[in-house]
């Protein structure tokens, strides 16, 4: 649903937990938009019924303000941004604290979108983007899936 800024993108992210209080976030991103930094964002649902825009807001359960990675005051899902390069490819990884697979907080059967533009971090001074960072149009999604309950069942 991103209109002009929309593409084919194709790719994978990959979320593993090292340990209680760490998630690495690696990406492998093709036709991710123009070159630069696209907003990455872990959402609500995996509802993709109306393409991306479906999959809700950002991932945030404990009501906080829209902020940086690193911040204090931030979604769940605020994940920043991801460097796009001039051939549409983007490839990175991150380690967050906030996001889990496992317990009352888990991501698993949730999103993860990239956008078309920035994520101000929730530093551009207005309610947008205190909201979502200001980061645009949805141009990717994907469901968060639990690839080792797969294996385990067969």
């Amino acid at each position: 649903d991103g209109g002009p800024e929309s593409s084919c993108c194709t790719g994978t992210v990959t979320v593993e937990q090292r340990d209680w209080d760490e998630c690495v976030i690696a990406w492998d991103l093709q036709n991710a938009g123009k070159a630069g930094l696209h907003g990455f964002h872990i959402h609500e649902t995996a509802d993709f019924s109306q393409g991306c825009k479906s999959a809700g807001p950002h991932y945030n359960p404990f009501d906080r303000e829209h902020g940086g990675p690193e911040d204090e005051e931030r979604h769940v899902g605020d994940l920043g941004n991801v460097v796009v390069d001039e051939a549409g490819r983007s490839r990175g990884s991150l380690t967050d604290r906030l996001v889990k697979l496992y317990g009352k907080t888990s991501v698993v059967g949730r999103s993860v979108i990239v956008h078309a533009g920035e994520d101000d971090l929730g530093r551009g001074g207005d309610a947008e983007s205190r909201l979502t960072g200001n980061a645009g149009a949805r141009i990717a999604c994907g469901e968060i899936v639990d690839s080792g309950a797969k294996r385990r069942r067969g």
